[in-house]
């Protein structure tokens, strides 16, 4: 019988892994089909290029993920990503193998031997391609306080700078649409408005934004969208009820018309309708004003913030079952203005799901992305370490006075970025805090000598809850004001997403809410990070809640109550290292200075374009032919032989500039910057003339950047290259200058540690400038000891600790492949034989060895060094891992079948 499909292990499946997977090992060739821009915005916002970046790591991995699925893979829906990944086809051809071993930042059930098999793939398949929608979805888990708000932004400025520079490219957002779940999260995404864009957009770009963006906010329910119809650039924030679409009821007979009201009453379309007029009948969907304004934006990007709780119970549904025509929830508004956008020539180019985990339940909703868990946020400082207390028997009164004395006693003395540390207390409804909540802890506070006047209630009811209420509490993390020297908040279901409190240090909630759901929300909302280091959240639980958090930790985050609160893996052991010898070394530094040296420009002076030499012409212009060669009648086992061979020239079908002769003249003078009249002057001097240049500028676009250019520049200019020889003593590393002290403080190394004082006397003296060297990797540890011991090593440096010139005098700079930005390389080794001659060691993984990175570091070091008759080597990591290093000191390596016979 055959075996069924694993449906449970298919929706497991994290394909989002194994997707960023393949983009770490392939990052150098997947850049290569970036349009420069992108490359320029990924640099600008890398925390590994810019140590003053303002995205985190998880933030810009998602950026690199959604420019990934941008530019590589062209906006593909995840079911086709999936598909070619899986058949190793199309942009995933030739792709390796992927397999992971303690890769703890992965999510969902992974090892080595994971293997996919053929049914659960068509599973995970299937459940995708049921859910296909006509426009790309996409899923992006990051937990809570990792910054989804700033995140979302960041990827629609990053669409419009694109859209500007490529209006026809569809698979850019020329308008987008934020959607919401409520007023909280609405508000919160304020922020964007008052965000600082240059904090992730390139300084030379913001002008763009100055001048072009325009913000609407839909947060009443009589707020029109004033948007032009056709126009760009337009960012829409709206809650999802303000656009939703709903089902009208049943048309009410004339006879309860007239009895019942002289308006018709469309229930809760009243506010949604506005100046749309009656209905046409009960089945009709209807829109609002908004819906329809929405329909005449061209290539709009839908964003949908905390998707989790926006789709609330339907989530499920949506995501892993297609909806029904009847259906009339978020995601069918989302497909009717993808339908209506459509009709209209243009098309949602795509929607953006932001939500804070990658489960629902059991599985793992196979269009997310890219994931980020509660559990890494936690062990990597983004939030607060939480602290889970729970009580048995206990009544109102003790549980309130419990809480309040361990909170006082576990906040002391905080006051982290001049802020009070605040708890919150959580009733389930009104009645329970003011006749039970409120008078127990004025009571308890009284006994700590606490003002009453420290206690903030916000329950949404103006009769327990003043306009003054509201502004402090909307003021709690505002430094002077009244609101932040509040210390106590009583609330009323208000702990879902987009209250945003970093002040916040514990929460309490001893009665169960109607929602499950809600103790989880509430509990998390006081572990936003606050200050430079991490702070405990405390969290206050009766029995009964806290076993409801388990479960819902379990559903939503696949970890129990005793995880979450469990201080994570021991941290990182630092090593204060100190420096034994101050180690230097002589470097030649070759500086060239190029001088123009402007000369007349020759009348007749040849750019040797010339369509009639067809020879010449071929060989000018044949790399930038698009030929389709089609092959026909192949032989079954053998695909090299054919018998009919055809090629067609689809030249004229690229896409190119049509220039006219101002615009040329204006595009050579803004390279050149020269005059445009002189520029038109010399064209019409050279020996084709303008006409002809232009000609053939319209025929391959190219010819301008690779013949037109250069050609007038080397007309114009002689260059005088002048070099200057410098020596340079420089430090392997620079003694620290902290006081007394004379050591670094470093975490220490995966692949192993060696010092000075446990190594053999007879080895130690030919190294250890420090008196500790720490390594990365196992091939680093072996290729160290194996120089330290072969004969032949005078001296050995390990050099790859330091990568920060503040640090390191030993360094070389190099010219990125991608961005063509200047960046700094610190090599892994210093080598001195016994002969004299010095040698640079870099050991790279096999994967890595011929990364276009590492090639373009290996080649500026090779050229520096080469100056001082220093030289530059590479070895791979399973060879030194293996001890082949001999080719390092110019020894010949043997076979390992081969012995010498002495």
């Amino acid at each position: 019988m055959a075996k069924k499909p694993n449906s449970s292990a298919a929706l497991d499946f994290a394909f989002f892994n194994y997707l960023w997977a393949f983009y770490e090992t392939n990052k150098g060739t997947i850049r290569k089909s970036y349009k420069e821009l992108s490359k320029k915005f990924l640099d600008y916002n890398d925390p590994k290029n810019r140590p003053d970046a303002f995205l985190r790591r998880p933030q810009f991995e998602a950026l690199e993920t959604y420019i990934f699925l941008k530019e590589f893979l062209g906006n593909s829906k995840v079911e086709q990503i999936f598909e070619d990944w899986f058949e190793s086809k199309n942009q995933f051809q030739g792709r390796k193998a992927t397999g992971f071993i303690n890769y703890d930042s992965l999510q969902g059930s992974l090892s080595f031997d994971d293997v996919l098999e053929v049914k659960n793939y068509q599973t995970v398949l299937k459940k995708m391609k049921d859910n296909s929608r006509s426009y790309p979805n996409y899923i992006f888990a990051l937990t809570m306080g990792t910054g989804k708000t700033l995140l979302m932004a960041t990827c629609i400025f990053y669409e419009f700078l694109l859209a500007n520079k490529f209006p026809k490219d569809k698979r850019f957002c020329q308008n987008a649409l934020i959607f919401a779940p409520d007023k909280t999260v609405l508000q919160s995404l304020r922020e964007i408005e008052t965000f600082d864009i240059s904090k992730v957009v390139p300084k030379e770009y913001v002008g763009i934004f100055d001048a072009n963006l325009k913000f609407h906010f839909l947060d009443e329910a009589g707020t029109s969208l004033s948007t032009i119809d056709g126009s760009k650039f337009n960012l829409v924030v709206s809650n999802t009820q303000k656009i939703i679409l709903k089902r009208q009821h049943a048309e009410k007979t004339a006879t309860q018309k007239l009895f019942e009201n002289d308006q018709p009453d469309f229930g809760e379309l009243t506010e949604l309708l506005g100046d749309l007029g009656l209905p046409a009948n009960e089945d009709d969907l209807k829109t609002n004003q908004r819906f329809e304004k929405l329909s005449r934006l061209p290539q709009l990007g839908i964003f949908v913030d905390e998707a989790h709780h926006s789709f609330g119970q339907a989530l499920k549904k949506d995501m892993l079952g297609g909806t029904s025509k009847t259906d009339n929830s978020l995601r069918r508004t989302i497909d009717e203005l993808a339908k209506n956008l459509e009709d209209a020539n243009s098309h949602v180019v795509a929607c953006f799901n932001y939500t804070g985990t990658p489960y629902v339940g059991k599985d793992v909703l196979p269009e997310v992305v890219y994931a980020f868990n509660l559990k890494n946020a936690i062990q990597e400082r983004y939030l607060k370490s939480p602290e889970v207390n729970s009580y048995t028997t206990t009544r109102t009164e003790e549980f309130v006075k419990i809480a309040v004395k361990d909170f006082l006693e576990a906040t002391q003395g905080l006051k982290p970025e001049g802020l009070l540390p605040k708890l919150a207390f959580f009733a389930s409804t009104v009645e329970e805090l003011t006749e039970e909540l409120k008078p127990e802890l004025e009571r308890q506070l009284a006994e700590h000598g606490i003002s009453a006047d420290k206690i903030l209630v916000n329950v949404g009811d103006t009769s327990h809850t003043s306009s003054d209420d509201i502004r402090n509490f909307n003021n709690l993390d505002v430094v002077g004001t009244e609101g932040s020297e509040k210390q106590f908040i009583l609330l009323v279901n208000k702990g879902r997403e987009g209250w945003n409190c970093r002040s916040l240090f514990g929460v309490a909630m001893y009665r169960s809410p109607k929602s499950k759901v809600f103790v989880l929300q509430a509990t998390m909302r006081c572990l936003r990070s606050i200050g430079k280091q991490q702070y405990t959240g405390s969290i206050y639980l009766s029995k009964e809640n806290y076993d409801i958090l388990d479960t819902e930790l379990q559903a939503n985050f696949r970890m129990t109550a005793s995880e979450f609160s469990d201080q994570g893996p021991k941290p990182k052991t630092m090593l204060n290292v100190q420096v034994r010898e101050d180690v230097k070394i002589k470097l030649k530094h070759v500086k060239q200075t190029i001088k123009l040296k402007e000369k007349e420009f020759v009348k007749g002076t040849v750019l040797d374009l010339d369509p009639k030499n067809e020879e010449a012409w071929h060989e000018l212009t044949s790399k930038y032919l698009i030929i389709q060669t089609t092959t026909t009648n192949l032989q079954a086992n053998d695909f090299n032989t054919a018998q009919y061979t055809k090629s067609k020239d689809r030249t004229n079908e690229k896409e190119k500039v049509e220039y006219t002769s101002l615009s040329l003249v204006a595009e050579i003078s803004r390279y050149l910057n020269l005059s445009p009249i002189k520029i038109e002057r010399m064209l019409d001097q050279t020996k084709e003339g303008l006409e002809s240049i232009l000609f053939c500028v319209n025929q391959f676009n190219e010819l301008l950047y690779d013949v037109v250019i250069p050609r007038l520049f080397t007309a114009l200019y002689d260059q005088e290259i002048e070099s200057e020889t410098t020596e340079k003593e420089v430090q392997l590393i620079i003694p620290p200058a902290i006081g007394e002290l004379s050591f670094y403080e470093i975490a220490e190394g995966k692949g192993g540690t060696s010092t000075y004082a446990d190594t053999q006397e007879k080895y130690r003296d030919k190294s250890f400038n420090l008196d500790t060297y720490t390594f990365d990797s196992n091939p680093e540890y072996a290729l160290f000891w194996d120089l330290l011991k072969d004969d032949d090593v005078e001296k050995i440096y390990f050099t790859g600790m330091f990568t920060d010139k503040s640090k390191t005098e030993f360094y070389f700079q190099y010219i990125d492949p991608d961005s063509y930005a200047l960046r700094n390389y610190y090599p892994d080794f210093l080598v001195q034989l016994k002969n004299g001659q010095y040698i640079i060691v870099e050991v790279k993984g096999d994967h890595q060895y011929d990364d276009p990175i590492v090639l373009a570091k290996a080649k500026a070091a090779k050229e520096y060094a080469s100056h001082s008759q220093i030289e530059y080597k590479m070895i791979k990591g399973t060879d030194a891992n293996a001890h082949i290093y001999q080719q390092l000191l110019g020894r010949k390596v043997l076979p390992s079948h081969v012995s010498l016979i002495q």
